[in-house]
């Protein structure tokens, strides 16, 4: 994960380094899918996820783009 200041910073990163722009999420979408993601991850019960585990938590945060299909 990297953090940017703007779009632009983005771009200028993106293209110094010669890399396709990938997914970009707000600092509100990172929080979401972080509650999500590791809300149990202390569980004694917690064994990881299935595929479609994984699949419903990116739905539930809003990630639906092609970039997050599993």
């Amino acid at each position: 994960m990297l953090l940017f200041q703007s779009e632009e910073w983005i771009d200028k990163w993106r293209q110094r380094n010669n890399l396709e722009r990938g997914e970009v999420l707000t600092v509100q979408q990172v929080w979401e899918l972080s509650k999500l993601w590791y809300h149990n991850r202390l569980s004694m019960d917690y064994h990881g996820r299935s595929i479609e585990q994984v699949a419903e938590v990116f739905r539930q945060a809003g990630l639906t783009s092609d970039f997050w299909k599993v």
